[in-house]
């Protein structure tokens, strides 16, 4: 396992680290704030046992890496990253056929946060990250994925392109975002699938789009020519969800 340093920021997302179970090192709170969730923050800390420090806002300003900490911060052990076996084991737990997601040089850590939210909620098995040009798991990152990133596994691989091919020798598939692409309705999406998506600039890389079975476009009507990388994830993943339930 590869191990992250992390710092989580906001109440919602460290009542979710709690609840997953995730060791919490320091909680720093804002002194003399009472209001609900932070209440319920404070009682999930002491099941644990967790330190807790009450400061000035202005430590908190200085400790926060978003400038959006809602009067918490939280010192987590590092996180580990997943194996491809955990998501096939993941897959078998449920009895559901593997659903991977795969990024091709994601940068924007809004979009990584939010992407491994979809993943969580579509039900995706796992998603799959670069280790170079690509976000690393900052505290944006974990508070833009609503704590989702506790319970979804995110492996970390050298090579997009060669995950692929190993993948596929495993009965997988696969289907990357591109506007030259099929309609994603005229696609069958069922099965053992890897959904690809691309750099929020470039797109998918040449080399990783021509390892995937199928290009799949998302039909759109309005006056710009794209959608935010994030957004085009659930658009895809929930197509995918729709076609599972069938």
């Amino acid at each position: 396992m590869e191990n992250s340093e992390l710092i989580i920021e906001g109440r919602n997302a460290i009542i979710e680290a709690f609840r997953a179970g995730r060791s919490v090192d320091k909680l720093f709170i804002q002194e003399h704030t009472k209001e609900g969730s932070m209440n319920t923050l404070i009682r999930e800390a002491k099941k644990t046992k967790t330190l807790i420090k009450y400061v000035p806002k202005e430590r908190l300003d200085q400790i926060s890496e978003t400038g959006h900490h809602q009067g918490a911060v939280a010192f987590v052990a590092a996180y580990n990253y997943a194996e491809i076996d955990d998501l096939f084991a993941k897959s078998e737990e449920k009895g559901e056929s593997p659903f991977f997601i795969i990024l091709d040089e994601i940068e924007d850590p809004h979009n990584l946060g939010a992407i491994i939210r979809t993943a969580n909620l579509a039900g995706a098995h796992g998603v799959i990250v670069p280790k170079n040009r690509a976000c690393g798991l900052t505290a944006t990152v974990v508070k833009a994925s609503a704590g989702a990133i506790n319970y979804t596994p995110i492996v970390k691989v050298t090579n997009i392109a060669q995950t692929i091919e190993s993948l596929k020798e495993r009965g997988m598939w696969f289907v990357c975002a591109d506007m030259d692409g099929e309609t994603m309705y005229d696609i069958d999406l069922k099965g053992s699938i890897g959904l690809v998506i691309g750099n929020e600039g470039k797109g998918v890389s040449r080399l990783v789009k021509e390892k995937c079975d199928f290009v799949a476009r998302i039909p759109m009507n309005g006056d710009i020519d794209s959608l935010n990388a994030s957004v085009a994830t659930g658009v895809l993943a929930y197509e995918i969800v729709r076609q599972r339930m069938k």
